[in-house]
């Protein structure tokens, strides 16, 4: 498992690892039941704080990605389509919110982007 913080982008370090654990989880990186390194050794490896890894890995197991076996670990949790399902449609809002923004930036109106958008589609298709 690979995890790479950075103290630059303004984003929580906890929340930096839950969504590197998430994004490996959805991708398929990181299998259903696969046992993930524990709470102080992935803190000691990632030079911070025992409770910031401990907060992300409770959030990740408060969002149904990973479970917790007293005394033996945390595990990646077996995939529900549904969840993967609701994460990639937030990964999707968020880019069209990104586009529209830089649409109304640049002067380009909804039913252009539309257009630009339907042809994309076509494209991939």
């Amino acid at each position: 498992m690979t995890i790479l913080l950075s103290s630059k982008n303004g984003v929580p370090i906890y929340d930096q690892i839950c969504s590197q654990i998430r994004d490996q989880i959805i991708g398929g990186k990181l299998k259903e039941n696969e046992m993930l390194p524990s709470i102080r050794g992935l803190a000691k490896d990632l030079g911070i704080s025992f409770i910031t890894t401990k907060r992300a890995y409770e959030e990740l197991e408060r969002e149904g990605f990973i479970y917790t076996l007293p005394a033996k670990g945390c595990y990646v949790a077996p995939k529900n389509v549904e969840l993967i399902r609701e994460e990639n449609l937030k990964k999707i809002e968020k880019h069209f919110s990104e586009a529209a923004k830089l649409a109304a930036a640049n002067g380009i109106s909804g039913e252009e982007l539309l257009k630009m958008f339907t042809l994309t589609m076509e494209e991939n298709l």
